[in-house]
């Protein structure tokens, strides 16, 4: 059993080594059974090892979809993002014919709960690990970095689907893998709020840009998790709106971020972990595990890259980039979207494409040389937090103070849209949501927020739509089956107190 037991640690650690370190070093050897498991490199070994399925949650692929990848799936249910792409299976979400076995659904769970296992396996041997040179400190430290990924991990995980099994130890036998499911509400009073709470009581330094969680991070997290356990389906109300805009506002106030001056300094390498970024998904170009975006969101058969695969796999309706305001910069070309490019086939032409497509992460080195991206996939930017900051304290307060108002402004700035003035709160709320679809569109954040406000913004009408009645520009209408995606079949059928499913799976 003790061996077992090293080896299982061992896979951990040759998976892992640090958020960048991982990426670009190889390892060098094995942990034996008479290996010393009391030192420094392995405490921080197992806290890395919490890392390591970020990729794979976030933007991991579909061994069994060409150009599939689980960002893809809550850009397809918005209705505002269409695919060149049968194979993505992207009609099943514009339709909203899915079900408990279709594309996605399954990698997203497995994913997640691959990330609390090690989150959970940290968080048990860390306090346990005595080496010279490990301190309480440094140890409270890495549980912290732990319990904020684990808390991050189930945080998707109840806005997916709901009540989900609630693991936080690592499993000594199989009768312990049977678990039944949880209440949202209990897995966020139990353990994503409780986690983050503790992190915060850490000395985490303030930013890291190496890709490690950082005291920003944490209270970035904390700020998101309030703002939802605020609004549907837990309606936490005016007290969550209060704990979210403090923790916002910390973000903001304690420095360390700016808005980057041009949207293109966003698709620059070498402003990864700095700048407007507070937390990312950490990619390397000398790796094979490069971000997949950039050739996913490439026009399918371009000829504009030197990937010898160009997807296509998910660009805007004409209807959402119609709906952005007369004069947003953010539509220009080669700000957030492109229709043209030159064509890496035929030196001197330029390729048309029929219409936007995503220019979010286009790595220029790696489409015109590479073919390895060297971007990280953003998790939280500074634009994110502010528009939290303002809808949270205009919910708090009764209406917009004058900080929301200037953070709001300094997004339009940069979008070269007019400042806003003296709004109501409903007024002020609706404005805040739609800079927020204008300005994370495609980072797989409008889902959640049409999830949690159970408010979708017409792009025809200009109407903000109630979630349920809602219908898409494919003619497919919102109901509340729509509210949670299914558990997948294949979890159910290996655990029957997985069931009942969420209504009408």
């Amino acid at each position: 059993m003790k061996k077992i037991k090293y080896i299982i640690i061992g896979a951990v650690i040759l998976l892992t080594a640090s958020c960048k370190k991982f990426l670009e070093e190889e390892p060098t050897n094995f942990i034996t059974p008479e290996s010393s498991l009391s030192s420094v490199k392995v405490a921080r070994a197992f806290a890395n090892a919490c890392y390591q399925n970020l990729q794979g949650a976030m933007l991991g692929g579909q061994p069994s979809s060409y150009g599939g990848n689980t960002w893809n799936l809550m850009e397809f249910m918005t209705g505002k993002s269409n695919s060149d792409l049968g194979q993505t299976n992207f009609t099943l979400f514009q339709n909203l014919s899915y079900n408990a076995t279709s594309f996605y659904v399954d990698t997203w769970w497995q994913n997640l709960y691959k990330g609390i296992g090690a989150c959970n396996q940290a968080i048990e041997q860390i306090p346990g690990i005595n080496a010279p040179g490990l301190t309480d400190e440094a140890k409270t430290n890495l549980l912290a970095e732990a319990h904020t990924l684990r808390a991050f991990y189930y945080f998707f995980l109840v806005r997916m689907y709901g009540a989900v099994p609630n693991v936080t130890k690592v499993p000594r036998s199989v009768d312990g893998l049977n678990l039944p499911r949880t209440p949202a509400k209990a897995i966020y009073d139990s353990i994503i709020i409780p986690d983050l709470l503790l992190a915060e009581q850490s000395t985490l330094g303030w930013n890291n840009t190496t890709g490690y969680v950082s005291m920003s991070v944490v209270k970035s997290i904390l700020a998101d998790v309030y703002l939802t356990y605020a609004g549907a389906a837990i309606n936490g109300g005016d007290a969550a709106y209060t704990e979210s805009a403090k923790r916002s506002k910390e973000v903001i106030d304690n420095g360390g971020y700016t808005l980057f001056p041009e949207y293109k300094n966003m698709i620059d390498p070498a402003n990864k972990n700095k700048g407007e970024f507070i937390f990312q998904v950490q990619y390397a170009a000398s790796v094979p595990s490069t971000n997949p975006l950039t050739p996913l969101t490439i026009p399918n058969y371009s000829g504009i890259s030197k990937y010898s695969d160009e997807y296509g796999s998910v660009y805007p309706t004409p209807q959402f980039i119609a709906s952005f305001p007369a004069g947003d910069k953010r539509v220009q070309e080669r700000q957030f979207f492109y229709s043209s490019y030159p064509s890496a086939k035929s030196p001197g032409t330029v390729v048309t494409f029929k219409g936007p497509y995503i220019y979010k992460w286009f790595d220029s080195v790696a489409v015109v040389n590479t073919v390895k991206s060297d971007l990280n996939y953003t998790l939280y930017r500074l634009a994110d937090v502010y528009l939290m900051y303002a809808e949270a304290s205009n919910r708090a307060e009764g209406a917009p103070n004058s900080n929301a108002i200037a953070y709001v402004n300094a997004i339009r700035q940069r979008a070269k849209l007019a400042p806003i003035g003296a709004l109501s709160q409903d007024a002020f709320e609706k404005e805040v949501w739609l800079q927020r679809y204008f300005e994370l569109c495609f980072e797989n954040k409008m889902w959640f927020d049409m999830l949690r406000t159970r408010k979708v913004h017409n792009d025809v009408t200009g109407n903000w739509d109630d979630f349920i009645g809602h219908t898409t520009v494919f003619n497919a209408t919102f109901t509340e089956k729509q509210l949670l995606f299914p558990v997948p079949k294949q979890e159910t059928d290996v655990n029957p107190n997985l069931l009942p499913n969420n209504p009408g799976f």
